[in-house]
């Protein structure tokens, strides 16, 4: 018989939580090939006078970033990095996009042979050529085949059991169905597709798409204006995924499974870059100010996917190609007028 594996979620923000507290559900419910246990990694801090840690072991919420949803007694939390992932045969990664190569630093080394990783995380890494796939960094340092989640995943309406879906880039079939086997639920549909590129282009991208969408909405320039802004964004993505990743397959049918349209107009209508650049429209507080602010402190990928995104563009000569990408980098970042983003939607080549 198998040894069952283990499972360490690396990340204790809102959506490492959702996922830790859905694996710990499978696991904890008879599914054998799992340890009953499923461990997960927090950045200690302090949250009224009290570890953050301790709370979670105690009290099974998260009330920093989770409250108001009760977690398996089965899913432990452990301060220490290298205590929480020790033995993992599946490590999930849920950390922002900045640390991870911080933590695959601590954990270079430590990681069991044959192990399975799993991003969650929607950003780009830094290579030779000025953006790498966060599967390939973490794939890279640790020495694993790394597979990637993602779709329209909000995590209180994920946490409350509505239904959704999410798709896994994953190349190794093997892989792929022990990871549906762990998080698929009657209310969370996990697709499996092989391009892996363009589920995780799609995945970060539509950040900077939603944070256009936001300033639409602070701007108060109405439904259609910002369904254009979304469409645009849209074509504005597969134009990307084409570049980036000539090898993708030619048809579009990952940008129609959850992992593309799907997680555009959540991000667009629901995210927390949509709110944030509204914000910063409104209130005319810098990203910085309403991460800390408007967000409880955490960081919101959209604004560092943007930066990331505009030297690449830069450095390739593909600004012009790319106008509401160029228009989002510029207005939160480079002083040029909220009012102006109106112009690169009507003046955008899709038009021409």
């Amino acid at each position: 018989m198998d040894v069952p594996k283990r499972v360490c979620v690396v990340g204790a923000g809102s959506w490492g939580t959702v996922i830790g507290k859905m694996a710990a559900g499978k696991a904890g419910a008879g599914e054998q090939q799992f340890e009953s246990q499923v461990r997960m990694w927090a950045f200690e801090e302090m949250v009224d006078g009290r570890r953050l840690s301790e709370i979670i072991n105690q009290e099974h919420e998260n009330i920093r970033y989770l409250p108001g949803h009760s977690l398996p007694h089965n899913l432990v939390v452990f301060p220490d990095l290298l205590e929480a992932s020790r033995g993992a045969d599946i490590l999930i990664f849920a950390v922002p996009q900045p640390f991870i190569g911080e933590i695959c630093n601590r954990l270079k080394g430590h990681v069991k042979p044959g192990a399975i990783g799993v991003s969650l995380i929607k950003g780009f890494g830094r290579g030779p050529e000025g953006l790498k796939l966060l599967s390939d960094v973490i794939g890279e340092e640790l020495g694993i085949e790394v597979s990637v989640l993602t779709g329209a995943n909000l995590a209180q309406e994920v946490a409350a059991g509505t239904f959704c879906e999410s798709t896994l880039g994953c190349r190794n079939q093997d892989h792929a169905n022990i990871v549906k086997s762990l998080l698929q639920t009657s209310h969370f549909h996990v697709s499996v597709v092989s391009d892996l590129c363009a589920v995780q282009l799609c995945g970060a991208l539509k950040h900077v798409v939603a944070l256009g969408a936001g300033l639409c909405d602070g701007l108060r320039l109405g439904g259609n204006t910002k369904a254009a802004a979304v469409r645009l964004g849209l074509m504005e993505i597969i134009g990307f995924v084409r570049i980036f990743s000539p090898s993708s397959p030619a048809d579009t049918g990952t940008f129609f499974h959850s992992c593309g349209v799907a997680d555009l107009i959540a991000s667009c209508y629901a995210g927390r870059n949509r709110r944030l650049a509204e914000a910063f429209v409104v209130s005319g507080q810098s990203v910085a100010e309403l991460e800390k602010e408007l967000m409880n402190g955490q960081k919101v990928e959209g604004p560092n996917t943007a930066s990331e995104l505009n030297h690449y563009l830069k450095s390739k000569h593909l600004v012009d190609q790319f106008p509401l990408f160029t228009a989002v980098h510029q207005i939160l970042f480079e002083g040029k007028p909220v009012s102006d983003f109106i112009s690169y939607l009507q003046k955008h080549p899709e038009h021409m």
